[in-house]
């Protein structure tokens, strides 16, 4: 995509549907009169009053223990300087993005006009009885440091200035792993810190906290070694100054343990890496740009340890694993101020998490076999889903044991099972689908690629690294869209109908004609359908020219689904396929099956399709949970359609103890938790969440997952086919282009997991 291209989609992006990336929604009922008159005058009084008379109780009635404010006044924005508060306003908007879906806190932006200190701080002041926390973001050194120094003395909320604390925070927590890998201590290290603004000072003065002595330290700003008698260093900066006559970077490397980098890309040469002392650590966290790359680090020195600000490469030191959950624990227990025994406590907590072993999910995700401690591995991912779990309750401790907690945690299991409800409102599954398909991108063939819409999906799937898209149509109308998108990368184009594709026509046509020549279907039949677009790309797929397909955005599912179930062989073992929608719920990812192609399943299928429903679900890092949903529960009716379901039930609990399968039972209480455990204790799925759904017939798996998609906007992923040979998947009708994007990825999973079965078998 060119940069004008960019630019119009981020623009968009931001401004359609609706303009940008927050919402208020109500969390009461509102529906009547009477929730009306509760809601606002005369019921609203009551909690008025009672506040008035004890102002705690602000956090029993409002928002306020949930609510952080993100205030800027957009003097320091990313890389963009000071562009003033209205031009903030988007970054502070995906701040608050990021507080709700890593830690369901709720966010509030502020942007305020002045650069002047006092007016700043009286601002917030003013506002802050709002707010449960302040989160001050993009302000410029060194007026942030006197900022963020007034707001925590004067405030008895957690402010943090997070540029500086968070970067801080994550890599602490990195170099107590990097030092422990590379059998060092922290006192004895040499030190080389590149940058000396906010983050580089925060992160400076933690280190010397976890050990490092300042007298072992060298910080460099843009103009060289920071030394005393500089007069243009700020207090902040005078601690780490030192005496004597300036070097240069490449002179204070030498013979040094660890570098810091918070400067400027590309100031690290490899020739300066290699004077450093063995098993040296390297955070080079310039964005985008490290101070050296990754790559190039790696290869100048095996045993380096090094992390940088980038996903792209193993430790990423992301202020993401921080900034969420330590608000989270300091609004949790009603903390005053966010001190440093909290932060320490956050660190401790991220170093500690390391080491521990790494859930299957995290190992999906990154597309790891084992992904464990070590040179590739001193910090946490972002995608861990115990990250939650672990840091906001050490930060929450820390608060308690520093005095500084309000309202203290007595129950931690209680606490924990909390927090784990809250991530289920986050929608991480297609974030992990597509990371794990980047991790070894595929060939897909897109069947439909002279459409605008799946053109658009075919550009995102190569631009974000998910795969490399093989386009078929029309040669020239794809041409044409590609140029008025701006998608100008050089990609494989395939008209099937063309005379240069006559040659292959007829190979893909023999092909076929000798597995099917028994069945009715004629060389001529063959040649016929070759020139169609979707047995071509099927054929593409079984003679290895693709290793995906996608198709039907433009045709109905049954139209679609034939010549693939024609063309490609069952997976080895399966008896039929069938189809599982992933739907993207706030209780988390449900699995729904079979949503598309059994119509009326026999006892036999439902138990194939429970099956293999359940391994799709690992294939994603879920642990699967299966009602097998009906209209009775547990024989209260014998009807036949019932019954089908009852008798597969029988056969799993028989045949297969280790699946938590239960059945059959009705949808609300396979749900509903505590009215499982009231009326059935004895049920398989009692105490547990269900997280999958097996349907008795097509027409309720398919109206289920339509009417959640379209009542309640719940994200879809499929129909994901399941017991094909092949990685073929199929679009919706209309399928829009995000849905076509995440097929994509989907598809790529599926090729990377039957491409990891053939290389185990063949071994």
């Amino acid at each position: 995509m060119n940069k004008e291209s960019k630019r119009r989609e981020a623009l968009l992006y931001h401004s359609e549907p609706t303009p940008g990336k927050i919402q208020v929604v109500p969390t009461k009922k509102y529906a009547t009169q009477r929730d009306l008159s509760l809601a606002y005058s005369p019921g609203v009084a009551e909690p008025c009053l009672d506040i008035a008379a004890n102002v705690e109780d602000v956090y029993k009635y409002t928002a306020k223990g949930n609510l952080v404010a993100v205030i800027s006044n957009g003097t320091a924005v990313l890389g963009l300087g000071d562009i003033g508060p209205e031009a903030s306003k988007p970054v502070m908007e995906g701040k608050g993005l990021l507080f709700k879906i890593f830690s369901d806190i709720d966010v509030f932006d502020i942007e305020i006009g002045t650069k002047d200190i006092e007016e700043f701080i009286q601002t917030v002041k003013n506002i802050a009885p709002t707010f449960g926390g302040i989160n001050l973001e993009d302000i410029k050194a060194p007026e942030s440091f006197e900022i963020e120094r007034r707001l925590v003395e004067e405030l008895d909320i957690p402010v943090m200035h997070d540029d500086q604390h968070g970067t801080a925070i994550i890599s602490s927590a990195a170099l107590i792993n990097a030092l422990e890998l590379a059998g060092k201590k922290a006192e004895d290290v040499k030190v080389v810190v590149s940058g000396a603004g906010s983050a580089a000072i925060a992160c400076t003065d933690l280190y010397v906290l976890l050990g490092v002595q300042v007298k072992n330290i060298k910080m460099f700003n843009s103009k060289g070694l920071l030394t005393k008698d500089n007069s243009s260093l700020s207090e902040l900066q005078l601690k780490y100054a030192v005496d004597g006559a300036k070097i240069d970077l490449a002179e204070a490397v030498k013979g040094a343990d660890v570098f810091i980098g918070l400067s400027s890309g590309g100031i690290l040469s490899p020739e300066m890496l290699l004077t450093m002392n063995e098993n040296p650590i390297v955070f080079a966290m310039a964005n985008p740009n490290p101070e050296i790359d990754y790559n190039l680090a790696t290869e100048t020195r095996k045993d380096i340890i090094m992390a940088t600000g980038r996903s792209d490469f193993p430790n990423q030191v992301n202020n993401v694993l921080g900034f969420p959950y330590i608000f989270r624990g300091a609004l949790d227990v009603r903390a005053t101020k966010i001190n440093e025994a909290m932060k320490m406590a956050a660190v401790k907590a991220l170093a500690i998490l390391a080491k521990e072993p790494v859930p299957e999910q995290v190992n999906v995700a990154y597309g790891a076999t084992k992904l464990g401690f070590g040179q590739e591995y001193i910090i946490p991912k972002p995608f861990d889903p115990r990250l939650i779990t672990v840091v906001a309750p050490a930060v929450a401790r820390a608060a308690m044991e520093s005095g500084v907690a309000k309202n203290p945690i007595t129950d931690w299991a209680a606490y924990e099972d909390v927090l784990r409800e809250r991530m289920g409102n986050d929608n991480k599954m297609v974030r992990l689908i597509t990371n794990r398909a980047k991790v070894s991108p595929k060939r897909i063939v897109f069947a439909e690629a002279d459409q605008l819409n799946v053109l658009k999906a075919a550009q995102i799937v190569h631009e974000d690294g998910i795969g490399f898209p093989i386009l078929l149509g029309n040669k020239e109308v794809i041409l044409e869209l590609k140029e008025e998108l701006g998608f100008d990368a050089e990609l494989e184009i395939i008209d099937p109908k063309t005379n240069e594709e006559e040659a292959r026509r007829n190979r893909f046509a023999n092909s076929y004609w000798e597995t099917r020549g028994r069945r009715g279907v004629s060389l001529l039949d063959s040649q016929k359908f070759m020139r169609e677009r979707n047995y071509f790309a099927a054929m593409m797929v079984n003679e290895g020219e693709a290793d995906a397909l996608v198709t039907g955005h433009t045709r109905s599912y049954p139209t679609v689904v034939k010549p693939m179930l024609q063309l490609i062989e069952k997976a080895p073992g399966a008896s039929l396929v069938a189809t599982a929608n992933m739907m993207l719920t706030s209780r988390g990812p449900m699995f729904l099956s079979d949503t598309a192609i059994n119509i009326n399943p026999s006892t036999e299928d439902l138990i194939n399709i429970a099956i293999m429903t359940a391994k799709t679900a690992k294939m994603f890092g879920v642990e699967p949970v299966i009602a097998m949903v009906s209209y009775s529960n547990f024989g209260s009716s014998t009807s036949p359609s019932a019954s089908k379901v009852r008798e597969a039930v029988a056969y799993l609990h028989k045949n297969h103890p280790e699946m938590i399968v239960d059945g059959e039972i009705q949808a609300d209480f396979a749900l509903n938790q505590e009215m499982l455990a009231e009326k059935f204790p004895f049920s398989k799925l009692a105490g547990k969440k269900v997280n999958t759904l097996i349907f008795p017939n097509l027409d309720s798996a398919n109206i289920t997952y339509k009417l959640l998609k379209e009542l309640y906007k719940v994200n879809s992923i499929g129909p994901i086919m399941m017991g094909m040979g092949k990685p073929v998947h199929i679009f919706q009708l209309g399928a829009s282009v995000e849905e076509m994007v995440n097929m994509a990825a989907i598809a790529v999973i599926d090729a990377q997991e039957k491409e990891s079965k053939k290389i185990k078998l063949a071994k």
